[in-house]
């Protein structure tokens, strides 16, 4: 009998030292303890990784070339964001090409963010106009102060997720709001595809997350979660990308959830929280 192999590293979520089991072929590792789930192996620097290429070649289909389906996400993302919370000034992590901060400026919101690839931060201020910074955000956004923090897709990406969390709770004002968006590894299509979902991209993504242990992670880390909700990645199409693509996502995700909406309590592929910087402990 093949005995499973074992992680030797410590538990970014629990602290349990070795002991993990790995899953998807040795692509992942999970902990028996917490349910974390991280990628195998040691990733480069974000700075490293997400050059010119990633946007253009091995990320996207040309990231930079596809404003329309950009501005479509930013939207949606606004949309979702404005449900809970009014911001007055608002700092992005990681904004990539800074569509979402154009639509949040447009809706006289005060933005600003922190990109860790120089040519994403470079398209943003050259040709959207957006302020963004280049460099690590767990560095820079201590120096800042804003009322509202978002990270789409970004979270999955860092280093250390906890240092991340840390520089985001000390640059929110009391009481301010962080929004969070990643690939939900407990989402039907994770348990359908296994290595074949999208959203293992071992290369870029370093931790995976369920409802329960971001939600963990971010108690441990200084917050209060709000809520949380998942989505199927057809909410991020625009029409004639959902009716192109019907019968391979629409099916699986009707087959899943037993219902046509796009959004789901647990089973979509993103998960989506709102947290806020909890200071009761605070003395």
């Amino acid at each position: 009998m093949k005995l499973d192999r074992i992680e030797l590293v410590q538990c970014q979520l629990c602290g349990r030292a070795g002991g993990h089991s790995s899953t998807l072929d040795d692509l992942l590792w999970s902990c028996p303890d917490c349910g974390f789930v991280w990628t195998a192996g040691s990733a480069k620097p974000p700075a490293e990784l997400y050059d010119e290429a990633y946007y253009t070649t091995d990320g996207y289909q040309d990231y930079f070339a596809s404003a329309g389906q950009r501005r479509f996400e930013a939207r949606r993302r606004l949309r979702w964001l404005l449900s809970a919370v009014r911001p007055k000034v608002l700092l992005e992590a990681g904004p990539a090409g800074g569509y979402f901060l154009e639509a949040a400026h447009h809706a006289g919101i005060t933005t600003s963010g922190i990109e860790v690839s120089e040519a994403a931060a470079r398209f943003a201020n050259e040709h959207l106009h957006m302020p963004v910074r280049h460099g690590y955000f767990e560095t820079i956004a201590p120096t800042l102060t804003a009322d509202t923090v978002c990270a789409f897709h970004v979270l999955e990406h860092v280093e250390d997720p906890r240092a991340f969390l840390h520089a985001a709770h000390t640059a929110l004002t009391p009481n301010g709001w962080l929004a969070l968006e990643v690939p939900n590894i407990a989402s039907a299509a994770a348990h359908r595809l296994g290595r074949d979902w999208p959203a293992v991209a071992p290369a870029y993504h370093r931790w995976h997350f369920t409802p329960q242990t971001l939600s963990r992670m971010l108690m441990e880390s200084g917050f209060r979660v709000i809520s949380h909700d998942t989505v199927f990645s057809r909410f991020y199409w625009r029409p004639m990308g959902r009716l192109r693509n019907a019968r391979d996502l629409l099916v699986a995700d009707l087959a899943a959830s037993r219902s046509p909406r796009v959004t789901h309590p647990h089973l979509g592929d993103l998960l989506r929280v709102f947290a806020r910087r909890d200071d009761r402990a605070v003395s």
